[in-house]
């Protein structure tokens, strides 16, 4: 009897250490904040008043970009600085203000570069996005500010040099995201630029119950958006109302997709608009654009309200081969899903997709589609934070710092929040506005960067993601540009179709790195790999090598 308890005992522990094992390993992967190891060391600063002016709440962004060309993603973080009010000095401003370009050591470290790199804009800064407008294999940075935005070109000796006024970019109303896109696609990349509210800093205070706080952006007027058409010669035209992009009166931009969800390969534009309708510009093709969410189902929620939209990105979650929009709103999140039925729409798919009860207490500014298990699906993260910084004393219900979220793509059309056993992260309480995705250490699996108001930036690096396997690609145009920004990308792996498309500006004032990344579980090869480039050449490669980054050159 007792040598039969014994081995039952023996049995009992080994299960026991099993199950704890089995369940540790599906656990895996969590978010680690490493923001102290990797050396980042930056804090926004909003400037904060008594005033309370509306930009002080709004943060700023980040973008992923390999700004020197060693395959290694380096980071640059935009800050604001203090309010640019009538008689501060420009030493202040300077002081307070610049942004920060850390490069990538390619050893899980950064260093600040700034200075040498002489891309420290001082603007009271919103955005940031990275993109090759002369194709000569260095990427350039555009800057969005509250005031004038300014572009860098990139010198491929790790300098730049703003060349704002010979460019001709002349954007200087509030701008909050800047999108690098080949509208015209004539080879050159172009920009498309969000702007938000008129707003001026002497516009008198907003209280409510007597309680100074940040005005509601209903109380201001909307701003048109800004398009540059590349000329091609290093200049910029705007060419905006020509192309049926200005809505002024309705537009409150916060944050743009360029997508071609037709597959006619002509980039369309998403707008998401704060408590007004998100727009969907329809590219003709001809230099010209539609608007058509009313027509399309992507203007409003399913109950035709205008939501509070901060945020948005897309991508192709339920693997039919078309894109779907992901929009981070103050109420909830809206997918809309991507149908074609005798014609493209889209419909309202947060209920059935089990995303609307787990986002509605929290008011979201990025999502970002990322695989982060390489399980071969899409799952969604989202930095949250509410707008108002006196809401705790307005409300019993609602704070300023709020938790960021994740949430596992089930792979059949829904989805379920694992945040609480995605690392620690993800019960601390922050300010959140802006993420960017990168693999920054081309181990295979996506790490974030989450920049919050006022508060410090927090770096998260993955832990167990590549414990499946995976294929990063990288495009290199030739006839296309050289990005690749358009391109799409199909994989065919263990039977499974996933597509993705290149693309530059996602989630909120912010940009991630253009490299795409496929996760194939425990596929050993992938199947094909197709390639539709943006100039409608299509490769084709076969039986490719699975946990490598792919350089796939456009064939002339």
């Amino acid at each position: 009897m007792k040598s039969y308890k014994s081995i039952s005992v023996l049995i009992y522990l080994i299960l026991s250490t099993l199950f704890v094992a089995f369940a540790a390993a599906k656990q895996l992967p969590i978010y680690v904040d490493v923001t102290k190891e990797a050396g980042i060391d930056f804090k926004h600063n909003n400037g904060k008043t008594e005033h309370k002016h509306i930009i002080e709440t709004m943060g700023s962004g980040a973008v992923f970009f390999d700004y020197n060309g060693d395959s290694n993603v380096d980071l640059y973080l935009v800050n604001s600085g203090v309010v640019p009010v009538e008689g501060v000095s420009k030493k202040i401003i300077q002081e307070t203000a610049k942004n920060v370009l850390y490069r990538n050591e390619g050893n899980g470290r950064f260093i600040d570069v700034t200075g040498v790199a002489g891309c420290g804009d001082t603007g009271y800064g919103m955005a940031a996005s990275a993109g090759d407008i002369d194709n000569d294999g260095d990427a350039d940075l555009y800057v969005a500010n509250f005031g004038q935005d300014n572009l860098y070109r990139n010198n491929g000796d790790g300098t730049f040099t703003n060349i704002t006024k010979i460019a001709g970019i002349d954007n200087e109303l509030w701008s909050i995201a800047a999108v690098f896109l080949d509208y015209d696609i004539d080879g050159d990349l172009d920009i498309f630029v969000v702007n938000y509210l008129i707003y001026n800093l002497s516009m008198p205070v907003t209280t409510y119950k007597g309680i100074v706080g940040y005005g509601h952006p209903r109380s201001y007027e909307g701003t048109p958006d800004v398009l540059y058409r590349n000329n091609g010669d290093g200049t910029f035209t705007n060419v905006a109302e020509e192309a049926g992009l200005v809505n002024p009166s309705e537009g409150r931009g916060m944050a743009a997709v360029a997508l071609d969800y037709d597959n006619d390969r002509y980039p369309d534009i998403y707008v998401a608009n704060d408590t007004s309708r998100n727009f969907l510009y329809h590219n003709n093709g001809d230099g010209t654009f539609t608007e058509e969410s009313l027509f399309l189902g992507t203007g409003y929620d399913e109950n035709g309200v205008a939501e509070g939209s901060m945020g948005v990105d897309y991508g192709d979650y339920n693997h039919d081969g078309m894109f779907d929009i992901i929009v981070a709103n103050s109420e909830k999140a809206t997918l809309y899903k991507l149908q074609n039925s005798g014609g493209f729409y889209f419909s309202d798919a947060t209920v059935e997709s089990q995303l609307q009860q787990p986002t509605l207490p929290l008011v979201g500014f990025s999502p970002l589609f990322i695989d982060y298990d390489n399980d071969g699906h899409i799952d969604l993260f989202s930095a949250n934070g509410h707008p108002q910084a006196v809401i705790e004393k307005l409300t019993d219900y609602e704070t300023y710092a709020q938790r960021d979220q994740l949430f596992h793509n089930n792979g059949d059309g829904t989805f379920v929040e694992v945040s609480k056993t995605s690392g620690t992260y993800f019960s601390e309480e922050l300010v959140g506005r802006a993420a960017a995705s990168a693999d920054y250490d081309n181990d295979g699996d996506i790490d974030l960067v989450v920049m919050n108001s006022n508060q410090r930036a927090v770096f998260l690096k993955n832990e167990g993601g590549n414990r499946n396997n995976w294929l990063g690609i990288k495009l290199i145009g030739k006839k296309s540009n050289r990005d690749g920004i358009g391109s799409k990308v199909k994989i065919i792996a263990g039977g499974i179709t996933q597509i993705a498309e290149v693309k530059s500006g996602s989630s909120y004032a912010s940009g991630s790195d253009i490299r795409l990344l496929f996760g194939v579980t425990d596929v050993e090869k992938v199947e094909s790999v197709t390639v539709i480039w943006q100039s409608g050449n299509i490769q084709k490669l076969e039986d490719v090598e699975v946990n490598q980054i792919l350089k796939i050159t456009e064939t002339e």
